[in-house]
């Protein structure tokens, strides 16, 4: 396992669509565990494959208690609210502000082995799928940003 660099807002990696995995393969494993690592290095709560230079769609959290590692992943489900400031591990922290979340997700998605699942989480851990699976849409979350009512 190894540390990534993370790239920074500026590179334009960060705004591209991220493809879908194909391939359930030891590069994967590997891709995964050194996002682990270098999520858990930075202190961070949620890290996708854009952020370490990869076009793919994988993304991992660990918030609230809740580890998940997500291929292909996509939100079936949303509800409530929850208002609250974010930051990023690619984003100079003096753009963090508040985002408008669902309180609760439910993703859908695979497992490093190809094994699809269905996972609800809620607060924190619900931010976190929602900020990560901006990423592999190309979107910061600084665009996201809360005024009040004007992005409901």
């Amino acid at each position: 396992m190894a540390l990534r660099r993370i790239f920074q807002d500026g590179e334009e990696i960060l705004l591209k669509r991220s493809r879908e995995v194909g391939a359930f393969d030891e590069r994967l494993a590997v891709l995964l565990d050194d996002m682990k690592d270098t999520m858990y290095d930075a202190d961070g709560v949620g890290l996708a494959a854009p952020q370490v230079g990869i076009l793919r769609r994988v993304a991992i959290i660990d918030a609230d208690g809740i580890y998940l590692e997500m291929v292909n992943p996509q939100i079936v489900e949303a509800e409530g609210e929850q208002i609250g400031e974010e930051g990023c591990l690619s984003v100079d922290s003096a753009k963090n502000c508040k985002v408008l979340r669902p309180e609760k997700v439910t993703v859908r998605a695979y497992d490093r082995e190809g094994k699809k699942f269905e996972k609800t989480v809620t607060g924190l851990a619900a931010r976190a799928v929602c900020h990560e699976l901006d990423h592999l849409e190309g979107i910061l979350f600084y665009t996201r940003e809360y005024k009040g009512g004007e992005n409901r």
